[in-house]
């Protein structure tokens, strides 16, 4: 496979309202515009990855002026939506006088929870453009986006902290939601795990289905701690977990969990701990001693972890075990926020001038959707490549091997993936180049770990060579002994004049 040159190509809609033209346009509207930038990832290694905004200057239609004067800008955005283009990875950009009062005071951008946005329009045509960039760069991706994508091939220097903390493509998930009751003696705790998981989850994990499978589960588990012993802080009579703590909880509780020995699939671990009664109230504390108000904490590519704490009973002389109801609403919330997190949805590094809808019950935004898409599409791409160049250097290592007809079309299935995937980007088409990028994954993977190579991978000719010496030699002396003895006593015969009578 040559060197993958990827581009990302971004069709975009800006829309001038009335009154929100600015001076010094190159040419009368309707026209188009192109804007192409390279995303400088790693020079040694491809993907080598470029962008690409196909950018199309248009006036309001009679439909979309009326939508612009609802009165809020949520309400304006519902109201576009059934206008615009709702295919992946495109983008609708609406300008909106600097005098509007869609926009609250000091917002200049309003991202809705669609495929578009309202922006103001900020006098000059350069300064309108910068913002353009701004926000198609929140909606589609960035060059660090980028970057944490193809984290396994960029050199550590060049990555920020963050880069390596999301989770990697996969074909698919496990999410598995754990209760831990370390003190059944003393609560009895219920919780509709089931009820919650169809309220809270599943609508988020419907969104997702275009990017992987997922399957849910959950377990509870007794006498399960934390591993990590709680200081007591005599001031607020409680028990404190701090922050240089908590990467030792997770290792002895991962030893109960059991879930990931048996799955093909990442497993994203979500734990609800209830603290044993001698450890209550528990909080957990950040690097500089505050309490953390979810009383929760994430770790990349693991899960999540919340302490629930149990309300200590008004009497002493009350019966254990005392009798807990989960409040789910409030645990689901703090689970979502870590999974968004774990994908790398986090909304931290927005500008502080842009205002963003939230996402409501399905968890994220379409373009958020399309922003894990153009990730992962160009991770897939590079992961192809990587395993198919794996896989030659294999075969040029071991001379006998025999590649059966099954294995070549899955290579070449892989490449024609990859290629068409490529192909997909540079027209614009995220979800068929996404589609292809996957099939490339699974093509590629079934040729590599094919089982008649496999045996050659682990048994090459000088293995074989050592392993079958010891068993053969012993048994080889004394036939070659006995050979030899033959062919002596076969010349001496030779030798010997024939008696005559």
């Amino acid at each position: 496979l040559p060197p993958v040159q990827v581009q990302l190509v971004v069709p975009m809609a800006v829309v001038f309202g009335p009154g929100a033209v600015p001076g010094g346009l190159p040419r009368p509207l309707p026209f188009r515009d192109l804007q192409e930038m390279e995303i400088s990832v790693n020079r040694e290694s491809p993907p080598f990855v470029t962008s690409r905004y196909e950018m199309r200057y248009r006036s309001t239609t009679a439909q979309e002026e009326a939508a612009l004067a609802a009165a809020t800008a949520r309400e304006a955005d519902a109201a576009l939506h059934p206008l615009q283009d709702t295919t992946l990875g495109s983008l609708t950009i609406y300008v909106v006088p600097e005098t509007s009062s869609l926009l609250p005071q000091g917002v200049s951008v309003y991202v809705g929870k669609h495929r578009s946005a309202l922006v103001r329009a900020g006098g000059s045509l350069a300064a309108l453009q910068a913002r353009l960039r701004e926000v198609t760069q929140v909606m589609s991706f960035t060059a660090s986006s980028i970057a944490a994508a193809l984290s396994d091939r960029v050199p550590n220097g060049q990555l920020s902290p963050d880069a390596r903390r999301y989770l990697k493509s996969s074909l698919g998930y496990e999410i598995t939601f754990s209760l831990l009751n370390p003190d059944p003696k003393s609560h009895t705790v219920d919780w509709d795990i089931e009820g919650a998981v169809n309220r809270y989850v599943k609508p988020v994990l419907d969104k997702l289905s275009l990017v992987a499978n997922f399957s849910v589960d959950s377990q509870i588990l007794y006498y399960a701690v934390l591993g990590v012993t709680p200081r007591y802080d005599k001031e607020s009579s409680s028990f404190l977990l701090s922050a240089h703590s908590l990467p030792h909880v997770i290792n002895p509780v991962e030893a109960r969990l059991g879930s990931s020995a048996a799955s093909l699939y990442p497993v994203l671990n979500f734990l609800l701990y209830v603290p044993e009664r001698s450890h209550s109230p528990l909080y957990i504390q950040d690097k500089d001693g505050a309490p953390v108000h979810t009383n929760a904490f994430h770790s990349p590519r693991w899960g999540g972890i919340m302490v629930y704490n149990v309300e200590a009973p008004a009497s002493p002389q009350v019966s254990l075990p005392v009798h807990v109801d989960v409040d789910m609403a409030r645990v689901m919330e703090v689970f979502l926020a870590q999974l968004r997190l774990l994908f790398g949805l986090s909304r931290e590094e927005v500008p502080p001038e842009f205002l963003l809808e939230g996402p409501g019950n399905e968890g994220l935004a379409d373009w958020e959707l399309d922003h894990l898409l153009w990730a992962h599409t160009v991770e897939n791409i590079a992961t192809v490549s990587t395993t198919l160049t794996s896989l030659a250097q294999l075969l040029d290592k071991i001379g006998n091997i025999v590649i059966k007809d099954d294995v070549a079309s899955e290579v070449y299935r892989a490449v024609a993936s990859v290629q068409s995937a490529v192909t997909e980007l540079s027209l614009g088409h995220l979800h068929a180049a996404f589609q292809a990028s996957k099939e490339a994954v699974t093509s590629s993977e079934r040729a590599f770990f094919d089982p008649s190579l496999l045996h050659l991978l682990y048994f090459p000719d000088d293995q074989k060579f050592a392993i079958y010496i010891p068993l053969f030699l012993p048994m080889a002396v004394p036939i070659l002994l006995s050979l030899a003895k033959i062919v002596r006593e076969t010349r001496q015969r030779k030798k010997e004049p024939t008696k005559m009578d």
